[in-house]
């Protein structure tokens, strides 16, 4: 057979298939069609069978620790102003003029110190003139009784009447009370050449003096009288602040149960650290109506006098003594909406979240006051990676206070803060 007889041959039978495959009906034709995919499928999936399954990813890791059990003293944060535990207005007593001033501006004075010399030759003079006239009644009251004493033996002989000795008698007594008078006019003087001499009502800090030699003072009630300088006791001094009704409550507690006053501690505007020692002495006896604070006050030693009244300080007040703490970093902590979370790890490796209640930061460790155990397994490295229900594995950390160095004081406002128990 030659080639074209060929060709003609497969074009006979090609169109004859295809004639036959128009004859069938459909299920016949979908059972054609149908049968190549079902055998393509089952390829498939003998060579899906054939390769390995994937691994499921492991579990992530996260570090875990017990909180670190110490104890502590927490304190309240306050802001006020030093002031002195007494302050004197020194002004004179006696009206005249300065001739001399016996102190150094600035300087600290005993009690007293002599300060002023006032001009005393005036009241020298008056207190000569009242001594005289002491003299003088005393003279009368002399001779008034020696006129009695003789009326008095006349008497017995009937040589005087009854009245002239009770005129005499009157005059004895009249004479008496000029004495007491004289005698009161000599004290008054005295006291005003005592005056002359201006002396430091209490020890302290004297300011500049306000007037000098040469000048006229005067003497008045109050604020009448010439301001010659003031005087401020520093030592002990005193730290006025505003504090919350809490506070008030809390310190008419401790004093019903017998309580020690509360302990202190102050730092100034440039240091880092509370170095002034004190305690609480007095709260108010009013609240303010309007801010519902009171006003308070501690005492502290200042023995050197550096601390000045007006200065600014912050203070620290014991709010509960010494007391066990859990801590844990401030970077465990979560937040959702407004409550506050740790993620604990169970034996088995799960994951759930515990609400807590959170206290200052101390050493750079924040307190946890309740919801927490000191046995739970707390997450404190890897929290992204940890989810409330799912499985971890993890590794043991450790909790540590970091001691931050001393460094210039904050004026952020705080509201409490508390230190190691030492």
């Amino acid at each position: 057979m030659n080639m074209i007889s060929k060709i003609d041959a497969d074009g006979v039978e090609k169109s004859g298939a295809v004639e036959r495959f128009r004859k069938l009906n459909p299920w016949q034709k979908g059972g054609l069609i149908a049968a190549p995919l079902a055998l393509l499928a089952a390829g498939a999936t003998f060579a899906n069978n054939d390769a390995p399954a994937m691994a499921a990813p492991p579990p992530p890791t996260v570090e875990v620790a017990q909180p670190l059990v110490g104890q502590v003293n927490e304190w309240d944060d306050y802001v006020g102003r030093f002031e002195p535990s007494r302050s004197v207005e020194v002004r004179p007593r006696v009206s005249g003029a300065v001739t001399a001033v016996h102190f150094t501006d600035g300087a600290v004075v005993a009690k007293g110190q002599l300060l002023f010399t006032i001009d005393s030759r005036p009241f020298a003079a008056a207190l000569a003139e009242a001594r005289a006239g002491l003299a003088g009644a005393q003279s009368e009251l002399a001779l008034a009784n020696a006129d009695l004493g003789r009326a008095n033996r006349l008497l017995d002989v009937e040589a005087v009447s009854k009245s002239d000795v009770d005129r005499l008698q009157a005059r004895v007594r009249a004479a008496g009370a000029a004495v007491a008078a004289a005698q009161a006019r000599v004290r008054a003087r005295a006291l005003d050449m005592e005056f002359t001499q201006v002396r430091a009502p209490i020890g302290g800090q004297i300011s500049d003096r306000r007037v000098d030699a040469g000048n006229l003072v005067s003497a008045g009630e109050g604020a009448g009288g010439t301001l010659l300088t003031t005087i401020n006791a520093l030592d002990p001094i005193y730290f006025a602040f505003d504090g919350s009704e809490a506070l008030f409550l809390k310190n008419k507690r401790a004093k019903q149960a017998g309580a020690a006053p509360s302990a202190v501690e102050v730092r100034l505007q440039d240091e880092g650290e509370y170095r002034w020692k004190g305690a609480l002495d007095f709260t108010d006896n009013t609240l303010d109506p309007r801010s519902g604070t009171m006003r308070g006050r501690a005492v502290l030693r200042n023995p050197g006098l550096f601390l000045t009244p007006g200065m600014f300080g912050n203070m620290r007040l014991s709010s509960g003594g010494v007391a066990d703490a859990l801590m844990v970093p401030d970077s465990a902590i979560q937040t959702d909406q407004a409550r506050k979370l740790v993620l604990v790890v169970a034996a088995d490796g799960t994951v759930s979240t515990k609400p807590v209640v959170l206290g200052p930061v101390v050493n750079g460790l924040r307190i946890v006051r309740s919801g927490l155990a000191a046995k739970d397994r707390v997450v404190i490295s890897g929290t992204q990676m940890a989810m409330p229900g799912g499985k971890v594995q993890t590794k043991a950390g450790k909790i540590a206070p970091v001691i931050a160095p001393a460094g210039p004081a904050s004026n952020a406002p705080t509201t409490g803060e508390a230190t190691m128990a030492r």
